[in-house]
């Protein structure tokens, strides 16, 4: 069960550094962290104007500190990290196009950023270090993918080299509205009025709105024994029922007639995949389960207390998954709109 904002947590009173905190995941992190009440919440970014602009969303919660820096750095790691009793390393170059073109910006983020943000944790004596993953470092084929998959090996690598921090990853899908995300192109083409453009239409993608991701992550992390990587439960979405479904929701959003909004097909991008996948075969066969999450390389004791064993053989691919239909895609769009809202009539 997933704590609300009444109840204690072990993020009560803590120092907590997210980095990447300004980044999609980062920031939605920090927002729901603040339902529990910690003592300091570092946000760590290499985007300056990233930073300006959460501290104007943020800016009634004090605890919230402002952190300019790289991964890549020991010594900007170092200034933030010591004092911390949780990491949420969210920091990546995540986009599959420009990891792509630019292989060497991605291993030294996703790569070598998270090395010596690990052996940092370790140095300082961190409690719990929770490496955030995603669907493509799964049979990965594209520079994004290949990196992130490292970047899950260092962290269970590190996990068995001591005991402290406990080092664990959470791996999920698309994320609906954040940055350089599909919904939003959509968005800004149907507000524009110029044709929508789709890669392919065929193709299916894990999705989750923000909010839910966060949460989930920080439950995560609570549950988490050292190496456990954790896999997001997820429904998914055909591409063309998605893009169907912003044309109309963006009509409406912006009164515009959704039958004169043309869709255009591109053509895939180097180092997209058909279909998405959360779990190897290999993993799959060595995995547990709760209501939320699989759980891969459970910790021993896992099945005596929240787990139970996987049922059958666990297929984990986008297109073999639950396909939520155009209605339910609306719907996610609405919650995640009113959220937005939300947080501009915060400011």
């Amino acid at each position: 069960m997933l704590l609300t904002k009444s109840e204690n947590s072990v993020y009560t009173d803590s120092t907590i550094l997210v980095t990447g905190g300004t980044g999609s995941i980062g920031l939605e992190l920090a927002k729901t962290l603040l339902n529990y009440k910690p003592k300091k919440i570092l946000l760590f970014d290499n985007d300056e104007n990233g930073l300006f602009e959460a501290r104007s969303l943020l800016r009634m919660h004090p605890e919230v500190l402002y952190k300019l820096g790289d991964v890549t750095d020991t010594r900007s790691i170092e200034s933030v990290i010591k004092d911390c009793d949780y990491v949420f390393h969210a920091a990546a170059r995540k986009h599959v196009d420009f990891c792509e073109g630019n292989p060497y910006e991605a291993i030294s983020t996703n790569v070598l950023g998270t090395q010596i943000t690990a052996e940092c944790a370790i140095k300082y004596g961190i409690k719990k270090f929770v490496f955030i993953s995603t669907d493509k470092s799964v049979n990965p084929i594209s520079v994004l993918g290949t990196t992130k998959l490292l970047g899950e090996r260092l962290v269970v690598s590190s996990s068995k080299s001591t005991s402290r921090p406990i080092f664990s990853v959470v791996r999920f899908g698309n994320v609906l509205g954040s940055r350089g995300s599909a919904v939003l192109i959509f968005d800004r083409q149907v507000k524009s009025g110029c044709p929508l453009t789709v890669t392919n239409p065929e193709m299916t993608r894990f999705i989750m709105l923000p909010s839910d991701a966060a949460k989930l992550v920080l439950h995560a992390a609570e549950l988490a024994n050292s190496g456990e990587i954790f896999v997001l439960k997820m429904n998914a979405v055909k591409v063309n029922t998605l893009i169907k479904a912003c044309r109309v929701f963006f009509s409406e959003l912006y009164n515009k007639d959704s039958q004169t909004i043309k869709i255009i097909k591109t053509g895939a991008n180097p180092g997209e995949k058909m279909h998405e996948e959360l779990m190897t075969a290999t993993e799959a066969a060595n995995v547990v389960e709760t209501e939320k999450y699989y759980i891969i390389n459970p910790h021993p004791g896992r099945l005596k207390e929240t787990a139970k064993p996987a049922k059958g053989s666990v297929v984990y691919t986008s297109d073999l998954s639950n396909l939520i239909s155009e209605k339910e895609i609306i719907t996610l769009l609405s919650r995640l709109y009113s959220n937005y809202e939300n947080c501009v009539n915060q400011k």
